[in-house]
């Protein structure tokens, strides 16, 4: 997943894959099998859709679209796609249906354009929602007689079809077996399980850890900027280290595991509360804002305070797996 922020947006996508025809019996497909050629419908145009209808194209497939306003199909029309004037007409034309859209309530008013057309046929929804959202419309598209496949793509457009574009999936392992050829076209598709919240779960969650490493660096640039330090010069020395740190998370991911926060404790959170104590102090006096960390240092004074700070910096977690412990 590249770290380019300005794309995150393009994210927030809604995908729907059909069958060839209602009642069709699903045959599992390998990334192998370059034999199979799909119709396929791309409705949306944003950023994302444009990227994953190129790469159908790549690929082979014949690709129809669809987008809400007129005038981002022309390039892709200019490789062979072929364009409708309404989702209900893309649908009805193809094997394979992407939808890519802004958000659920968008999707969801396409799914009820189309709900005639989706009995027999599998839903894979790639939209950046919450696990909710993806198990509210696994039952709406499962009670119009649809398989339902939510996903989370963990890319930025340009990277579609590399090697580092990520797609995960949760939902149909039928829908999933059927389409994987297609699937493993726009980003290595790992399927993470039977409940359809289990891919935005987990796109929320590799997320969440994106942008506290991006609080770190915007922290700690701020901090070395307010002496003049350009932000490039100073990742020589951040990059390096914070690799380093990556090596720490195997021993932190055992203790959160087996709740073992006081084994094999280098640094332990009394010691590491005064060195955060000493960061945002300094902090302030630097003139920079510490906002990304006062809620870190807050953590770490009710662990310790409750007399666990001989233990490893990890057992802050046994705060924030529960909302109800974080904040009282």
């Amino acid at each position: 997943m590249g770290p380019q922020i300005a794309h995150y947006p393009a994210l927030v996508q809604y995908c729907i894959f059909r069958q060839p025809s209602a009642g069709a019996v699903l045959q599992p497909r390998t990334w192998k099998d370059d034999t199979y050629m799909a119709n396929i419908s791309v409705l949306g145009l944003g950023a994302m859709g444009q990227a994953l209808a190129a790469r159908l194209l790549e690929q082979g497939h014949s690709v129809t679209l669809w987008n809400r306003t007129s005038g981002k199909a022309g390039f892709l029309v200019a490789k062979g796609a072929r364009e409708r004037g309404s989702a209900a007409d893309a649908i009805a034309s193809s094997d394979v249906t992407v939808i890519c859209v802004l958000d659920y309530a968008a999707s969801n008013s396409v799914l009820d354009s189309a709900a005639s057309l989706l009995a027999g046929h599998a839903v894979v929804n790639l939209t950046n929602g919450t696990p909710a959202q993806a198990r509210a419309t696994a039952e709406r598209v499962e009670s119009l007689g649809a398989a339902y496949l939510d996903g989370g793509i963990m890319a930025t457009p340009p990277m579609i079809g590399g090697e580092h574009s990520l797609i995960l999936y949760s939902g149909s392992k039928a829908a999933f077996d059927a389409h994987v050829g297609t699937l493993e076209a726009l980003g290595a598709a790992t399927y993470l399980g039977a409940d359809a919240g289990l891919a935005s779960l987990h796109d929320l969650a590799l997320l969440s850890g994106m942008y506290g490493l991006f609080a770190g660096f915007f922290h700690a640039t701020a901090l070395v900027g307010s002496e003049g330090i350009g932000a490039n010069a100073f990742l020589k020395l951040l990059g390096p280290w914070m690799t380093a740190m990556m090596g720490e998370l195997p021993g932190y991911a055992e203790k959160i595991d087996t709740g073992r926060h006081g084994v094999n404790v280098a640094s332990n959170l009394a010691m590491q509360t005064v060195a955060l104590e000493n960061i945002l102090t300094a902090t302030r006096e630097q003139g920079v804002a510490t906002d990304l960390l006062d809620p870190m240092l807050d953590l770490f004074r009710k662990r310790d305070g409750a007399g666990h700070g001989n233990e490893d910096i990890s057992g802050v977690f046994e705060l924030i797996r529960s909302r109800s412990n974080a904040v009282n």
